[in-house]
């Protein structure tokens, strides 16, 4: 999964197409998996463990969507899957938390099929399948990013450019990564959130050409290639006001962007040592990311603990989706 710093909402089209868009993002040490076993017949058996969800269809029916585990049907519907298996599904975040779960669980469905199938993949069609069966098959709302992020993994400043995707992987210093690590903080709100509404308030504001959704969108962009250089440099407390700027520009995009609990959140945070943050994700609810004074961190920890926030640890993990085949017995 992933933590996308900024840019997001210029993934999400017709903006991209038109204008250009950048995100800056790293990947995570949260995970979304998916175990396939292949079967001798047609049988298909899903079973989401988060949820203890199982459907039962075979390859050549009619598959419907109906909220009950689309996005398998909707892989299997693109790839022309014939034979039958057993599928197994488990996600470290729930969606609508912010990390880009779906679209994380969806390269993980393309990998495993990838593997199982021995397609000529590259990252980048795996990256672009995910994205044609989330958000085209499936007809599951938002941008390209959240593919491209589970894919490569990394930190990565990615810029789509009409038609073309490109995944620049950044070179980031050891001490500057490890004090990044250190200095920031995930913060889980209590709520996950539906981002469909979020995104039609987005899309809308862009399509109608109103000025203030046209001009955050592109401000929101430059802030995403100024972060990107304040991390290449090493200057943290220079990202951290550009993150603050970020959500501040983010919010102009749709009123259901945050509500008065995440604001008392936020404001708290800044007061006791956050340089700055954001809400990951379409926003909404989900988890709060926050870069903290090195010494102030635990002082923004205990508040937010105090008003029923949820601290959550995590690393870095540089890694790409990860397939891998085991005989067993």
């Amino acid at each position: 999964m992933r933590i996308s710093f900024g840019g997001g909402g210029t993934d999400v089209s017709p903006y991209p197409e038109e204008k250009g868009g950048a995100v800056l993002s790293t990947t995570i040490d949260k995970y979304a998996y998916c175990t396939l076993v292949e079967r001798k017949d047609d049988a298909v058996n899903v079973k989401s463990l988060d949820y203890d969800v199982v459907t039962k269809y075979h390859v050549n029916d009619e598959l419907k969507y109906d909220g009950k585990l689309d996005l398998v049907k909707a892989a299997i519907k693109v790839l022309k899957v014939k034979n039958g298996f057993d599928l197994f599904l488990h996600s470290d975040a729930p969606p609508g938390s912010g990390l880009g779960t779906s679209s994380a669980l969806v390269v993980a469905l393309v990998g495993a099929f990838k593997q199982w199938l021995k397609l000529p993949l590259t990252d980048y069609d795996i990256a672009e399948l995910a994205y044609h069966i989330e958000r085209e098959e499936a007809g599951i709302k938002g941008g390209k990013q959240d593919q491209y992020a589970a894919t490569f993994g990394g930190f990565n400043f990615i810029e789509f450019l009409g038609q073309t995707t490109v995944v620049n992987p950044l070179r980031i210093k050891r001490d500057t990564l490890n004090e990044l690590e250190y200095r920031l903080m995930l913060c889980y709100t209590g709520g996950t959130r539906l981002s469909a509404g979020i995104i039609d308030d987005q899309v809308g504001g862009y399509l109608r050409k109103e000025d203030d959704v046209v001009l955050a969108l592109e401000e929101t962009k430059k802030l995403a290639s100024s972060m990107k250089n304040a991390l290449l440099l090493g200057k943290l407390n220079e990202f951290g006001l550009l993150l603050h700027e970020a959500w501040c520009c983010k919010k102009r995009l749709s009123a259901k962007m945050t509500h008065p609990g995440i604001d008392q959140l936020y404001e708290v945070a800044r007061q006791n040592g956050a340089i700055g943050g954001k809400l990951l994700g379409a926003g909404g609810g989900g988890y709060l990311l926050l870069l903290c004074e090195f010494d102030k961190r635990h002082i923004v920890a205990e508040r937010l603990e105090g008003m029923g926030g949820k601290m959550v640890s995590f690393t870095f993990d540089l890694r790409g989706m990860q397939s891998w085949k085991v005989n067993e017995g």
